[in-house]
């Protein structure tokens, strides 16, 4: 996924984004211990769009917390 799409979706489908990458990734996770998976860098893949979202997550609370910070 790539950070353009990730600014497009809305908080609330961000955060359920963010579950669904992390469960994809406790599969992928699983799945490679239990024998190798055909291509591992997908785990890293993963690793990268759940930061992606994070980070966006992140960005958009503080960016909330300086307006009302700043109003007050």
């Amino acid at each position: 996924m790539k950070n353009s799409e990730i600014v497009e979706l809305s908080t609330e489908d961000l955060s359920a984004r963010l579950v669904e990458e992390k469960a994809a990734l406790n599969k992928l996770k699983f799945a490679h211990a239990v024998s190798a998976i055909e291509n591992p860098n997908v785990i890293k893949a993963a690793r990268k769009t759940i930061a992606r979202i994070s980070t966006e997550i992140s960005k958009r609370s503080n960016a909330a917390k300086s307006e009302t910070a700043s109003e007050a």
